[in-house]
């Protein structure tokens, strides 16, 4: 017997009809009426709870939030045993991505209406979003027990199982349903889909044999009809099974797409053979495939990886005189992960070296006649990629003078090949004249001026010099012109390249808010991503794209892996760093200095452009009084443009540890992480948890300079200390500190202990001068140590050399022209280590440069 209305829900026949309608014109999206309907009903029954929770619903559609946001939340004080107020306040909680409260408020709706289908689907889908695969595997049973007839929740509940970790319950289900399908039709893409996904349970739950045979007998039948997919899980079952068929499986994948690389190691593993250990046995089965396929590159190529000493020599010539002669410009990028290998990267320099004299156009009258037919006969095409290569090859192994000399003949034979410009960009980047690099890479721009590619490069280039005003416009040419301003519709695009790389430039120009404001930008990308997810939950179920969906929900585990994230949670946690430790830096950005005058112009006119934006819709027709605004809240109005909010916080080590803890468990392999962790962790006196940083990142690399300076920071800390903490934390510390500086060492002698062992390293070197300068050394003694970088015999770079120059800014030392003098006088070509006149004056004579070049081309 059902349970009876309460009271104050029951409505008269009339008005109970109203509501069953309110309800079909909310479905239907036709607001007005829902409005005017639900009006009607308050009329007579002004605290009736379920209606006025539809109203604010259908109110927060229309776009009035707020209002409907407050009847939602009077509806549900009205009536709390009502299933459809909880539903309401559910749907409307979940479209503010606040998937915790929609799930309570779901369950609420479930206690009162425990078989209610759009609740329970939406449960499910939140429950997948939240990771609670034990209630989901719950839900999907009621829904399949609910609705048995419906495959959508067999399929649903087998990969509940799976993502549970439950494989024997998932592959039950998934045989329940296969028996209970009748007249399945031929080539049915969804069924086709569902038997793959059942071969892939079989295969992870190691029962191979049973895998196969699902697989022989539906392909044969023709009920799994991608036959790429049919071919690639034989080979690899057939391979587990260690089967005599397993050969011909990979054969036959590899003659169908002959440059696959990962057939070739399929084949070889199946083999015995792996290309990370050479053998001439792997070697001969390559060479059969490279004359069986000759046109394929595959097979030549990993040649290359396993061949050595005169073998190597002749499969290498025959390679890169083939991509030289076919004039590929990626060459040098496919070669390149060969040249850790010294033997083999001096046979590369040499062949294309002889390459260079073979194809070198004859202009000597004393060149012999046969010479000359050769050179006059070879096309001229091939001579200028071999020199493109050249100057790679120099460029990658720090010989930027060579690397110059060689691109600049090939500019004199073709100066109208986009592709020489930006290598030469990318030379002077490396020997470190940046302006110099975005000058070239916007000569290569000019040439093709609807190219994105080479804008895009161009803007890069342009902010790594530190000019991103320049940069800004120059992207402004491919965005959209009604945006409020370039960067505006580039981060909208999730452009995390242009985010990144202006977060970094205006780090370096000591713009710490505008920073920080892209590195959140940037976090901002990875939260979308995240609530993207949510739509895929229920989408890939209807369709059956079952096996890329489990793919996408463990990649959306490791999200916040991805290098782009990293990058701007540890630059950001730096920042926060650098704010704790003086907060007068975010003093004196918030109170608001004086603008320059381009800066109030770009200010200007960036407000008019926002202004133009906003109006513009008004300009239009005027909306329906049915538009569906959903139930997201509208984009707010950016109240902090430059990030003056965002540098001015209180508690700026608490929105460091807001950044880092995802990392913490996905980047586990990354020493920067687990210092950048220590040096937040200590300041929060966290010792433990800086304690276990620190352990992360002994564990990584005990002796790295990084290591060094926080091993012994904790060991002076946890000295310092007024007291002993109390057991059992106090004993663990204090022996972890004699760990990392032995108790019978001090830790000056044990710092000069490390310069011995590691005198060679320019960062060592400068691990050492900071540790001197934490215990307080003289300036004089300091300074000499960081000056050994200098010295002969340490390969001191341009990266190096400049976290020294930062070290001796920030200790204030008053040798620091000094030092960069001397680093200016090393590194000849870069412009990295001139005086902040002579960077301006340049930085003016090249961007005057660029607006000639564009008037001209104009």
């Amino acid at each position: 017997m059902s349970k009876a209305i309460p009271a104050k829900r029951s409505l008269p026949s009339k008005e109970a009809t109203l509501f069953k309608e309110l309800l079909t014109l909310y479905e239907a999206r036709q607001l007005k009426k829902g409005l005017k309907t639900a009006d009607q009903i308050l009329k007579k029954f002004p605290e009736h709870g379920e209606t006025l929770c539809m109203k604010g619903l259908v109110l927060t559609h229309m776009g009035k939030r707020d209002e409907g946001i407050e009847l939602v939340k009077k509806g549900v004080r009205l009536d709390l045993t009502s299933h459809i107020v909880w539903h309401v306040f559910g749907l409307i909680q979940k479209g503010e991505k606040n998937y915790e409260e929609a799930l309570k408020s779901y369950t609420q709706a479930l206690r009162f209406d425990k078989e209610n289908l759009n609740i329970l689907r939406d449960a499910a889908q939140l429950q997948t979003q939240l990771r609670h695969f034990d209630a989901l595997v719950e839900t999907r049973h009621t829904l399949l027990r609910i609705r048995p007839t419906l495959r959508q929740h067999w399929i649903a509940l087998a990969v509940a199982y799976h993502l549970n970790g439950n494989l024997s319950e998932a592959r039950k289900t998934l045989e329940h349903y296969e028996k209970t399908l009748k007249n399945v039709a031929d080539y049915d893409i969804e069924h086709s889909e569902t038997l793959l996904y059942h071969v892939r349970i079989l295969e992870e739950m190691e029962d191979y044999a049973e895998a196969l045979s699902l697989l022989d007998v539906n392909s044969k039948s023709r009920a799994i009809v991608d036959r790429t997919a049919i071919m690639e899980c034989r080979a690899r079952l057939l391979s587990k099974l260690k089967s005599d068929e397993a050969e011909h499986a990979w054969r036959a994948l590899i003659e169908r797409n002959p440059d696959c690389y990962d057939y070739y190691h399929g084949y070889l593993s199946n083999q015995g053979l792996s290309l990370e250990i050479p053998s001439p046995e792997a070697l001969d089965v390559l060479r059969q495939f490279s004359s069986q396929l000759p046109k394929a590159t595959a097979p030549r190529r990993l040649s290359l990886t396993i061949a050595t000493g005169a073998e190597f020599h002749d499969l290498a010539k025959s390679y890169l005189f083939s991509g030289l002669t076919k004039g590929i410009p990626s060459l040098f990028v496919d070669v390149k992960s060969l040249y850790p290998n010294p033997s083999k990267r001096d046979v590369i320099e040499d062949l294309v070296e002889a390459a260079r004299v073979e194809f070198t156009p004859s202009s000597s009258a004393a060149a012999s006649s046969s010479t000359s037919a050769a050179a006059e006969d070879t096309d001229p095409t091939i001579y200028l990629w071999t020199l493109y290569f050249l100057a790679q090859h120099h460029s990658y192994l720090g010989r930027p003078k060579k690397a110059l000399e060689t691109i600049e003949i090939a500019l004199e034979h073709t100066p109208t090949l986009p592709e020489l410009h930006t290598c030469k960009a990318r030379i002077l980047k490396r020997a470190g004249d940046l302006l110099g690099a975005a000058k070239c890479v916007n000569d290569a721009r000019l040439l093709d001026g609807q190219d994105r590619f080479l804008n895009t490069k161009g803007a890069k280039y342009l902010l790594r010099a530190g000019c991103v005003e320049e940069a800004s416009n120059m992207l402004g040419l491919f965005t959209k012109k009604d945006a409020v301003s370039p960067g505006a519709d580039l981060e909208d695009m999730q452009s995390l390249l242009y985010l990144i790389e202006e977060a970094d430039a205006h780090y370096r120009n000591g713009k710490l808010n505008l920073a920080l404001k892209k590195y959140h930008a940037v976090q901002k990308v990875f939260d979308e991503i995240e609530d993207d997810q949510y739509d895929f939950h229920g989408y890939n179920l209807r369709k059956f794209t079952l096996n890329i969906y489990t793919k996408l929900v463990k990649w959306e585990d490791r999200l916040r892996s991805h290098p782009g994230y990293v990058r701007a949670a540890l630059s950001a946690s730096r920042i926060y760093l650098k704010i704790h430790d003086d907060p007068s830096i975010a003093t004196a950005i918030t109170s608001l200095p004086q603008l320059t005058d381009a800066e109030k112009k770009a200010k200007k006119k960036a407000k008019k452009a926002a202004q133009k934006v906003q109006e513009e819709p008004k300009k239009g027709p005027a909306p329906s009084a049915n538009e569906d605004k959903g139930l997201e809240p509208a984009q707010l109005k950016d109240e902090d443009p430059e990030g003056l909010k965002l540098i001015g916080v209180s508690d700026p080590l608490e929105q460091a540890v807001k950044l880092l803890q995802p990392i913490t468990t996905l980047v586990t392999d990354n020493i920067d992480v687990w210092t950048v962790v220590y040096d937040v962790a200590i300041r929060r006196k966290k010792y433990l948890q800086a304690l276990q940083a620190l352990n992360y990142a002994r564990a990584l690399s005990a002796e790295h300079p990084d290591v060094h300076v926080r091993s012994m920071h904790f060991r002076q800390t946890i000295d310092a200390l007024p007291e002993e903490l109390p057991a059992p934390i106090g004993p663990i510390l204090k022996e972890a500190a004699q760990k990392a500086v032995p108790e019978a060492l001090s830790i000056l002698t044990f710092n000069g202990q490390y310069l011995q062992r590691h005198a060679s390293k320019p960062l060592a070197v400068l691990a050492v001068a900071k540790v001197a300068h934490a215990l307080k050394e003289r300036m004089q003694e300091i300074e000499p140590v960081a000056f050994g970088v200098l010295g002969e015999g340490l390969e001191l770079d341009i990266p190096a050399a400049l976290k020294v120059l930062e070290f001796l800014v920030e200790i204030k030392s008053e040798r620091v022209e000094e030092f960069r003098g001397a680093c200016d006088k090393r590194f000849e070509i870069s412009t990295m280590f001139k005086s902040a006149v002579e960077l301006e004056t340049l930085k003016k004579r090249t961007l005057s440069g660029e607006e000639e070049k564009e008037e001209d081309t104009a």
